[in-house]
C-alpha cells in the first residue's frame, strides 16, 4: 500500500475483502502517510467500509501539549484516509520510564493531560470508537498501561521464537537466564493482563520481520525488542523449523497458525510484499490452529533455548 502500482494495491484490497477480512490497519508513519492515503483512496473507489485502525506517534521532544498534538495528527490521518471517523486509534510510541527516541514515559501517557487523555477526547467527540497502544518498551510499564483500564486494545509482540507474552509467570530465574545464549525480551504477563482487563489483543511481528517466513534477508529486518539480534532470531527460527518441518504448511503458515492457536489473541496483524504472500497468509487461517502436540513441542523447545544449551 506504499510503493505498488495502483492496480496491484486495488487487487490486494479487493482480495482481502473477498477473503472475509473486515479490518485494515495502517499508520501515519508507514510511508510517511502514503499507506493511509492509498488505503483511503482505494476503499473509497471500491465503496468498501471495513473497520479501519491507524496509529500515531507523539514527538517525545515536544510534550508541552500532547492532546493538541494528537488532535492535529489525527486530523491529518482522517484527511488522508478520507473518513469522517476511525474505528481504532493506537499510540505508536514505545513505553518507557522516561521520554526519549520514540518512547514516551508513562506520565506523558497516563497523566492528566497525557496521550490517553488526548485519545479519550477524540472518542468523546465521536471521532473514534476505540483507543489502544503498542505494547513495546518496558514490559512492566506495558502491563501497567493495560491494567489502567483505559485502553481497548494492545498490539502484542508474539511469535514462535518469542512466545513469552503468553507466559503467566517467568519461566526462568535470573541465573538460568544468564546461562542461556539468548531468549530475547521477556513479555511475560502481557496476554494475561489483556484478558483480565478486557483488552483486545492484536498479535504483531508473528513473522519476526520476515525471519520466520524465509531465509532470504531484505535488509529491512528491524529489531523492535530488547536483547536480541537478527542473527539470534535466525538461530531460533532454524531450531523451530527443524522441529516442525513442513507438516504444518510453509514456514509463514506455521508461524501464523502458532499465533492463532492462542485463545487470548483476538487477531493477527500481517503485512505482505506481494499477492502470493497474501494468499499464503489467508490459507494459514483456513488451516486452523497448530495441533496440541506441536504447541507442546515448541514450548519445550523454548525452554531448551531452541536447541542450544
Amino acid at each position: 500500500m506504499i510503493r505498488a502500482e495502483e492496480d496491484v494495491m486495488t487487487e490486494a484490497v479487493k482480495k482481502a475483502l473477498d477473503s472475509g477480512i473486515n479490518w485494515f490497519d495502517t499508520a501515519a508513519g508507514y510511508g510517511d502517510g502514503k499507506s493511509e492515503e492509498n488505503l483511503g483512496r482505494i476503499l473509497k473507489k471500491l465503496d468498501a467500509k471495513p473497520f479501519v485502525s491507524t496509529k500515531l506517534r507523539i514527538d517525545p521532544e515536544n510534550t508541552d501539549d500532547i492532546p493538541g498534538q494528537i488532535e492535529r495528527k489525527f486530523s491529518e490521518s482522517l484527511e488522508r484516509l478520507q473518513l469522517d471517523h476511525i474505528d481504532l486509534i493506537q499510540l505508536h510510541n514505545g513505553i518507557e520510564g522516561i521520554d526519549g527516541e520514540r518512547a514516551l514515559s508513562t506520565n506523558n501517557i497516563l497523566g492528566r493531560v497525557g496521550a490517553v487523555y488526548g485519545m479519550e477526547c477524540l472518542r468523546e467527540q465521536g471521532l473514534v470508537k476505540w483507543i489502544g497502544m503498542t505494547a513495546l518498551g518496558d514490559t512492566s510499564l506495558c502491563r501497567r498501561m493495560i491494567e489502567s483500564g483505559r485502553l481497548d486494545t494492545a498490539q502484542v509482540y508474539f511469535n514462535i521464537i518469542n512466545p513469552t507474552a503468553a507466559h503467566a509467570t517467568p519461566r526462568h530465574s535470573s541465573s538460568q537466564m544468564r546461562k542461556k545464549k539468548s531468549t530475547g525480551q521477556d513479555f511475560t504477563g502481557i496476554l494475561h493482563a489483556c484478558e483480565e482487563f478486557d483488552v483486545g489483543v492484536i498479535a504483531i511481528r508473528t513473522l519476526a520481520a520476515g525471519v520466520l517466513a524465509t531465509n532470504q534477508r531484505h535488509g529491512r529486518e528491524i529489531i523492535i525488542t530488547k536483547g536480541n539480534t537478527v542473527e539470534d532470531d535466525e538461530r531460533k527460527a532454524a531450531g523451530a523449523f527443524a522441529l516442525t518441518g513442513d507438516q504444518h504448511g510453509t514456514r509463514a503458515q506455521t508461524a501464523f497458525r502458532f499465533a492463532l492457536s492462542n485463545q487470548k489473541v483476538s487477531c493477527v496483524d500481517f503485512a505482505v510484499a506481494d499477492l502470493k504472500q497474501f494468499d499464503e497468509g489467508i490459507q494459514s487461517a483456513d488451516m486452523g490452529p497448530l495441533p496440541d502436540e506441536a504447541m507442546t513441542a515448541l514450548d519445550q523447545l523454548y525452554d531448551n533455548d531452541f536447541g542450544v544449551n
